[in-house]
């Protein structure tokens, strides 16, 4: 398998001892899973206009990133609304 040069600097950094164990990772592992299950439990349907300019500049990094435009939006607008309020 050949490895691109940023993971071969991983790979690297891991050889040589430089990565550490978090601290509290299964608490932090089980924030994450609660998070990922609320993120998938899509029991709500809103909707928003938005500049014809913005609904293009989503879709196309949703193609870029491989996933539907709307699951890009929603995770934008989790992530900000966490992010701000602290969750």
């Amino acid at each position: 398998m050949k490895l691109t040069e940023e993971e071969k600097a991983i790979l690297d950094s891991v050889e040589h001892g430089e990565w550490r164990s978090v601290r509290g990772m299964d608490k932090e592992k089980r924030r994450y899973e609660i998070a990922a299950k609320a993120t998938l439990r899509k029991d709500k349907r809103v909707n928003i206009r938005m500049t014809e300019r913005d609904l293009l500049r989503f879709q196309k990094k949703a193609a870029e990133e491989g996933l539907p435009y709307q699951t890009l939006i929603s995770s934008v607008l989790h992530k900000y609304i966490n992010r701000v309020s602290g969750e």
